[in-house]
C-alpha cells in the first residue's frame, strides 16, 4: 500500500467519525447513553468475531485484562460524550473532543517531566481561547454538556496513552477488537444498575446505532491500525484533526445546527491550535 492510498483510508476513517456525533445527537434524547453505548460496541464487536474468528481465537489472559482495561476507559469516553450531547451540539462537540491531540502531550509531559515542543505549547494556548468561547455562555457560566465533552477528551487522552503501553506487549488488533466487546459489556452493566433500559424504537434510531456500530467502530477501529503502517505520525495527525470540521459539516447539513459567531470563532481557534500542535518539528 502506498502512502497516498494510507492517506485516503485515514481521511475516510475521519469522515465516518465525524459522522458519529450526528448519530448520537439523534439518540441523546430517546435512547440512554449505557444502551447505546453497549449496542454500539456490541454489534461491533459482533461483526469483528464474525469476520475475523480466525486471528481472534488466538488470545490470551494478557490481551483480555489490557482490553478489559481500554474497554473501560472506552465506555467512558462515550457516556461522557451522550450526556453532554443531550445538552452540546453536535458541531461543538467534535470540536471539543478533538482537543484529545493537544490533551495527550500535556499528559506525557507529566509523566516524562519534560516540556513538550513549542509547537504544542504554541496550540495549547490556542485551544484554550478557543474552548473558552465554546463553553462560556452568556452569563459566564461554563456550559455542562461541553464540560462533559471535555471530560471525554481527557478519557480519550488517557485511552491513547494507555493504549500506546499496551500495545508494546500484545497484539495492537486484538487488543483493538476485544476492547470494544468489554465496553459493551460495561455499559450494559450499568444499564443494569442505572435502570435505563430504553431500546431505540423506529428506523432512525436503529439506523443511527448501525450507524455508530458498523462505520464508526468495526470500519475505524480496523482501518486506522491498518493505515497507520504506511504513513507518518504528522499525516495521520493531520487527518484525524479533520473529524470535527466533517461533523460541523454534517450537523449543518442533516440538522440545521448553526454555532453562531463566537461558536464559529472557538471552533476555528481549536482547529487552528490542533494543527499548530501536529506541525513537525523543525529538528526533525
Amino acid at each position: 500500500m502506498t502512502q497516498k492510498k494510507a492517506n485516503l483510508l485515514l481521511a475516510t476513517v475521519s469522515l465516518g467519525w465525524g459522522t458519529s456525533y450526528i448519530f448520537m445527537k439523534l439518540l441523546a434524547d430517546t435512547v440512554s447513553p449505557f444502551t447505546v453505548v453497549a449496542l454500539r460496541f456490541g454489534i461491533a464487536f459482533l461483526v469483528m468475531i464474525v469476520i475475523f474468528y480466525k486471528t481472534l481465537m488466538r488470545v490470551n489472559t494478557k490481551i483480555l485484562k489490557y482490553s478489559a482495561i481500554v474497554g473501560a476507559l472506552l465506555c467512558g469516553i462515550f457516556i461522557a460524550l451522550m450526556y453532554g450531547m443531550k445538552t452540546t451540539s453536535a458541531s461543538s462537540a467534535g470540536f471539543l473532543t478533538s482537543t484529545t491531540v493537544i490533551l495527550v502531550p500535556i499528559l506525557q509531559t507529566l509523566i516524562t517531566r519534560k516540556l513538550p515542543r513549542k509547537e504544542v505549547i504554541y496550540g495549547v494556548i490556542i485551544v484554550s481561547i478557543g474552548l473558552s468561547l465554546l463553553t462560556i455562555i452568556d452569563d459566564f457560566t461554563f456550559a455542562l454538556g461541553s464540560l462533559l465533552c471535555l471530560i471525554a477528551a481527557f478519557l480519550y487522552a488517557v485511552h491513547i496513552i494507555v493504549t500506546n503501553y499496551f500495545v508494546q506487549e500484545v497484539d495492537a488488533f486484538q487488543l483493538g477488537i476485544f476492547q470494544l466487546g468489554f465496553a459493551s459489556i460495561y455499559a450494559a452493566i450499568g444499564n443494569l444498575i442505572f435502570g435505563t433500559v430504553t431500546l431505540p424504537n423506529g428506523a432512525v434510531e436503529w439506523f443511527s446505532i448501525l450507524g455508530l456500530a458498523v462505520i464508526c467502530s468495526a470500519y475505524g477501529f480496523v482501518v486506522q491500525p491498518i493505515a497507520q503502517k504506511y504513513t507518518t505520525p504528522e499525516s495521520t495527525g493531520f487527518l484525524f484533526s479533520l473529524e470535527p470540521v466533517f461533523s460541523a459539516i454534517f450537523a449543518f447539513i442533516f440538522l440545521s445546527e448553526i454555532m453562531g459567531g463566537q461558536g464559529y470563532l472557538g471552533a476555528l481557534l481549536i482547529l487552528i491550535g490542533v494543527l499548530i500542535a501536529n506541525l513537525p518539528s523543525k529538528n526533525k
